[in-house]
């Protein structure tokens, strides 16, 4: 890439493209991408890369982008950035707007997506060290679409941006977007039922009648993290994800080596809850990982049936694990209107789009005021479905 300016100073800049997250040094990435959200760090995208779920042979060819300060040895921004063959594993779904434009003659594929993959939790995009200029964020920004226009690709996606992030990205031009899930607040809560008693009487009944049913079925759950976690729970929960992904969405995206990379380098961020039955046996898992003041819900699999495992596992035991650690919220991820009754409200999620083309760029604007509306209405209906009590 050239040199670019920073519009506020003026000073020279110089933008680079890297073909792995190992081409950038990790204290220099970290430094950028702070301790506070665990997918942005150099380990996490590190993990995917060195494992193979994200390659160009899987459709996720790495373009990352780097600003460089005068000496080009500081990096004061950068970005995660992907030149993608396909939209498995974005969470932020255009495969209608793929089918429309080819169908007009273009070429959708490759397309440029600033994202975590496979990771549908917000956070920053535009990574600054804390000393940096603002500006620096155009520059990243100016940065994607130039290598856009560069490769002669038809458009440029950042998808679960911050809320700022995003109004940055709408000024400057791109169209925005709006989806969203689902997030349990955490109110100060000093224990579990300290949760329950904010809830209609109805659901409170009906949550301890289901966590209830995973110990009545002789099912016993383990929060583990850290050194705790071993290899064979590792093993055991490739096992449980490659057996629901496989059997929901017909790919299982991450290869095993990716969950024992994450182990070795990351397991003080990892809080994995497993299943055991009478005899000892993993019977299924759930995955999260932990910020400075949120817990993110992952993956979750299972090789046996138990009725209302999946809600003790991915639900409950993460709002028992924020209590205890005093973190803010839990992030249970996309989709799943059943978790609404369990504690976990409707919230919004951005998206910001480039179009290459002008006539196929007018076409998804229109789209986008029509369904930036009619989610704003989902999310409003939605949480008129609250289970908390109602008060005057």
């Amino acid at each position: 890439m050239p040199d670019g300016r920073d519009p506020r100073n003026a000073e020279a800049r110089t933008v680079q493209v890297f073909s792995s997250i190992n081409d950038v040094a990790a204290d220099a990435w970290d430094a950028c991408a702070g301790r506070d959200d665990p997918f942005l760090s150099h380990a996490f995208l590190a993990a995917l890369e060195d494992s193979g779920s994200v390659t160009p042979q899987t459709g996720w060819m790495p373009r990352h982008l780097a600003v460089t300060g005068d000496d080009n040895d500081t990096i004061l921004g950068c970005a995660p950035l992907y030149l993608k063959s396909h939209s498995y594993g974005e969470f932020v779904f255009d495969w209608g707007w793929a089918d429309a434009y080819e169908r007009a003659g273009g070429r959708y594929y490759p397309k440029l997506q600033a994202a975590i993959p496979f990771t549908p939790v917000t956070g920053r995009r535009l990574l600054l060290r804390p000393d940096a200029s603002p500006a620096i964020a155009e520059l990243l920004t100016g940065a994607m679409i130039q290598l856009a226009e560069k490769l002669k690709v038809s458009s440029v996606h950042v998808t679960f941006p911050t809320k700022s992030e995003w109004e940055h990205l709408g000024r400057l031009g791109m169209l925005t977007r709006t989806g969203s899930q689902y997030h349990w607040e955490n109110a100060g809560y000093r224990c579990f039922d300290d949760f329950l008693a904010q809830l209609s009487s109805r659901k409170r009944k009906a949550i301890r009648k289901e966590r209830a049913a995973v110990a009545n079925q002789g099912v016993v759950l383990r929060t583990i993290t850290g050194s705790d976690i071993r290899e064979r729970h590792w093993d055991a929960f490739y096992g449980f994800y490659r057996n629901t992904s496989e059997r929901k969405w017909g790919n299982a995206y991450l290869k095993q080596a990716f969950f024992h990379k994450l182990g070795e380098v990351m397991a003080d961020r990892v809080v994995l809850v497993m299943a055991e039955d009478g005899q000892g046996k993993l019977v299924g898992g759930a995955l999260n990982l932990v910020g400075d003041d949120t817990l993110f819900g992952r993956y979750w699999g299972c090789q046996e049936q138990y009725r209302f495992l999946h809600f003790e596992a991915c639900y409950y035991r993460a709002m028992d694990f924020a209590i205890a650690h005093g973190l803010k919220r839990v992030e249970a991820g996309a989709q799943g209107e059943h978790k609404i009754q369990r504690g976990y409200l409707p919230t919004t999620t951005y998206s910001a789009h480039w179009i290459a083309d002008p006539r196929f760029r007018e076409a998804v604007e229109r789209f986008l005021a029509e369904e930036r509306a009619a989610v704003d209405h989902q999310i409003q209906m939605l949480s008129a479905e609250s289970p908390f009590r109602k008060t005057d």
